[in-house]
């Protein structure tokens, strides 16, 4: 059994976290739950505000995380206070060095950037949060005409909000196999990438 643990954090971006989510729980449901179980977890485990205001509760804390296999970092603008956090950052880089891969979705790549993942590397953001990105990570190769991208071996990062569903699904067939993305993508009637095949 593997474990997809998401990051949830105040003012983060409902579709970001919630693409992935339903893509990764699909995938879980199709394989009759034996494959993958998907969590989310907070700096606490009290609930937060996404941006415009859903009420949502992490399942777990930080301090409450056992080991993850695949780690989801989604963007809005509550990542801009969660890079001014140090210890939070330190705690997030231990966890995304344990997983076998880490993807961000739009802003999320502000996290990947301070914390170094993105030195020297390609990645994607939403279109209006590269200029942030040059300035948090000078050495950065920005990728703007791209839905996602793999940025080293362990790191992917996905452009904006919806974007995360095409890169959720692309780390399902990778992970799992064409078969359960495809059914996946099927399931939930998410025709670019069915036609993309």
């Amino acid at each position: 059994m593997k474990h997809v643990d998401i990051f949830l954090f105040e003012e983060v971006e409902v579709l970001d976290f919630a693409g992935p989510f339903e893509v990764f729980s699909v995938a879980s449901q199709l394989s009759d739950y034996q494959l993958l179980k998907v969590s989310t977890f907070g700096a606490t485990s009290s609930p937060i505000r996404t941006k415009n205001g859903l009420q949502v509760i992490p399942d777990f804390s930080l301090d409450q995380a056992g080991e993850v296999d695949f780690m989801v970092i989604p963007g809005g603008d509550g990542t801009k206070k969660v890079i001014q956090n140090p210890l939070l950052l330190e705690r997030l880089t231990s966890k995304i060095k344990q997983s076998d891969w880490t993807m961000s979705v739009c802003s999320g790549s502000r996290i990947l950037g301070k914390t170094g993942f993105l030195a020297h590397k390609p990645y994607c953001t939403h279109h209006e949060v590269f200029e942030s990105m040059q300035e948090i990570e000078p050495s950065g190769i920005p990728q703007p005409e791209l839905r996602f991208v793999q940025s080293d071996l362990k790191i992917w990062t996905a452009a904006g909000i919806s974007a995360g569903i095409d890169l959720a699904l692309h780390l399902t067939e990778l992970t799992f196999g064409k078969e359960l993305a495809t059914l996946t993508a099927n399931y939930m009637e998410y025709y670019p990438y069915l036609d993309k095949k």
